[in-house]
């Protein structure tokens, strides 16, 4: 393995650690609705579990309501279940086919908990982004130590490691501002 090779490695890491993270910023959700919310739903369809958007369609009626059309009409019963026993504490009702999932207005505590949430999710993912950082140096140690690359070429590496690191702290931090101040429009 080269330091190259070490780098690029840590980037893609870094990279799916922002990811994961907009990932669980989407589930966190605001005043608004937005289809991703659903996303990590999944429903018992025929005894197995699958997300509720390969068997239901999933819209947007308003700025405050998610319409939820089954392909069958069995599964009416099933998803409002899903949805009414998942951690988004959203109260779906059914009108003939259409289930309807409204989004109760939000208050000034529970926004609070709400941008808590999202700087313990930034903070997790700062110390993911930390980890692969510290594992790359390790790398680039053990580089040195079996003799393929100098000490200079190591001291090299860890400020260009370090540039990485700190280009996707940054990134988390713009995340975290960006969902603090969603979470906090009224």
């Amino acid at each position: 393995m080269t330091i190259s090779e070490v780098k690029r490695s840590a980037e893609q890491r870094m990279q799916k650690a922002i990811e994961a993270l907009k990932q669980n910023f989407a589930k966190i959700r605001t005043g608004r609705a937005h289809t991703g919310l659903l996303d990590h739903i999944h429903v018992d369809y025929y005894g197995s579990l699958v997300p509720l958007s390969q068997v239901a369609n999933i819209a947007l009626a308003d700025a405050r309501t998610i319409t939820i059309q089954p392909w069958e009409k069995k599964l009416g019963s099933v998803i409002e279940k899903a949805i009414r026993e998942s951690d988004l504490g959203l109260n779906p009702s059914t009108q003939g086919e259409i289930i309807r999932v409204p989004m109760p207005a939000l208050t000034e505590e529970r926004r609070k908990e709400l941008t808590k949430v999202v700087k313990s999710e930034a903070e997790d993912a700062k110390i993911a982004i930390r980890n692969i950082r510290r594992d790359a140096n390790e790398s680039v140690k053990k580089l040195v130590k079996d003799k393929i690359v100098s000490e200079d070429d190591e001291r090299r590496s860890q400020e260009e490691i370090q540039k990485i690191t700190d280009r996707y702290i940054a990134d988390v931090d713009k995340l975290t501002q960006e969902k603090d101040k969603e979470i906090m429009t009224v």
